[in-house]
């Protein structure tokens, strides 16, 4: 996923270049706003962060400018500033998320996941077995009858769906249901799937959620006798 980096502190920028390199994105880096504008003028980029203090312009003007010219992708705003105001006027010239400096890698990687969900294609339905699942509204149903999810059983429904016949570890349940760091409970994964192996029981469903010891969970249609 190509991402566009907007920053003036040229060891910070690269820091986190490198950083988001070996988490699998490839981004291009910036260092003024003047720059930044032609950058999304020639590339279609998946998100965009933007530093407010860049030495041309300030990072509202690039905001401002962006959108007025029709650009849709996310921007996730980083600023030293963090006052109400300052967050508002981010947020009204057309920013997605804001994180203030100084922060922490894993909660900028974790923003950055989530802006990328929301700005992601709208996914067509998803269907195994007797299992249809719409992606837009989270539902699942099985025969015609919907399940009554929570949003976390929705998410590990998905993740199962996505790769059927294949196993899911818990690190991936976890990657995929959680944004921040501090929430992550790998523990809570064991629940969710047994919540959604009783909700399929009682659905009369044949598909099945097979556990392999030490490697996760896989999603496989019941052998018929």
């Amino acid at each position: 996923m190509p991402l566009l980096l907007v920053e003036d502190d040229r060891e910070l920028a690269h820091g986190l270049s490198s950083s988001l390199a070996q988490s699998d994105y490839a981004t291009d880096v910036v260092f003024d706003g003047q720059a930044a504008i032609d950058a999304c003028k020639s590339t279609s980029y998946d998100l965009v962060i933007l530093d407010l203090g860049l030495p041309d312009m300030d990072g509202l003007e690039v905001l401002r400018r962006l959108r007025k010219a029709g650009m849709t992708t996310p921007v996730l705003i980083l600023t030293a500033r963090f006052d109400l105001d300052d967050r508002v006027s981010g947020l009204d010239a057309g920013g997605d998320d804001y994180l203030a400096k100084p922060f922490a890698l894993p909660e900028l990687e974790a923003r950055i996941r989530a802006l990328l969900r929301r700005g992601a294609p709208q996914e067509s339905r998803i269907q195994f077995c007797d299992i249809v699942f719409e992606p837009a509204t989270r539902q699942a149903s099985i025969h015609g009858r919907e399940l009554a999810l929570t949003a976390a059983e929705a998410s590990v429904l998905k993740l199962l769906l996505r790769r059927p016949g294949r196993v899911v570890s818990k690190t991936q349940f976890v990657d995929d249901i959680y944004d921040h760091a501090d929430e992550k409970n790998p523990a809570m994964i064991e629940v969710f799937i047994s919540r959604l192996r009783r909700k399929l029981a009682e659905a009369n469903s044949q598909t099945l959620i097979r556990a392999l010891r030490g490697l996760g969970y896989r999603l496989e249609e019941a052998a018929h006798e």
